[in-house]
């Protein structure tokens, strides 16, 4: 059953991007120049169930050695729920058509920015240990699932957290500080009752994360 299950997870990830491009393409075909198409990516901040994002707050929060992905540098990219509400209604109002990826920041924020900041903004004393992606990967830790918000800049994923948001910036979408959003996602998330904070629902699990940053401690001494 679980199998089963793990299978028809995987055929619907698989179709999920397909098939938005697909919607994007039958609304034209209908609408045809009165089509506004919204592209926000990922979507954080506060009420966000899926912890993608919330995970960083809450595992810096918690303190201690945190297990951060590749070398820093890699480019990342989400958007403020509240921000994108927002803007989706000026945009509604303005009668503004076209499609628009709308996804923060203003300028280019790469995975340790976005740590740091998190951190520096939550007041966390925790402290990031950089691993890289080749010996992730062969530790199974996963982009994405495993380390939210990041995915690897080489490879297929090169281009993924790249997009240009110029566009939707000049039709006026504006970005909160990312202190803002962090401080706020992590103050709902305080919020929520014990049970469910007992498990975050995106990220490494805290046995798991430990085995794999004694697995690299090791590593470096050999």
């Amino acid at each position: 059953m679980a199998e089963t299950q793990q299978t028809l997870r995987a055929d619907i990830e698989g179709l999920y991007g397909p098939l938005k491009a697909l919607s994007e393409r039958e609304a034209e075909k209908w609408f045809h120049a009165i089509t506004t198409i919204v592209r926000p990516g990922l979507i954080v901040g506060p009420g966000d169930e899926s912890d993608r994002f919330t995970y960083w707050p809450v595992r810096l929060a918690r303190g201690g050695s945190v297990l951060a992905p590749g070398d820093g540098r890699d480019p990342v990219q989400f958007v403020d729920a509240r921000d994108l509400a927002e803007w989706t209604i000026r945009l509604a109002e303005a009668h503004a058509f076209g499609a628009y990826n709308a996804m923060g920041p203003a300028s280019t924020l790469t995975m340790k920015g976005m740590v740091d900041g998190i951190g520096h903004a939550i007041s966390a004393s925790a402290k990031p240990v950089w691993v890289p992606s080749a010996f992730l990967e062969k530790q199974k830790v996963a982009a994405w699932s495993d380390m939210p918000v990041w995915v690897p800049a080489q490879g297929d994923s090169a281009s993924a957290s790249l997009r240009s948001n110029g566009k939707a910036i000049r039709a006026g979408l504006t970005f909160r500080p990312l202190a803002v959003t962090a401080r706020d996602t992590l103050a709902w998330w305080k919020t929520l009752p014990p049970d469910r904070q007992k498990e975050l629902r995106a990220g490494i699990k805290p046995e798991r994360e430990q085995q794999v940053l004694a697995a690299w401690a090791d590593a470096k001494k050999g």
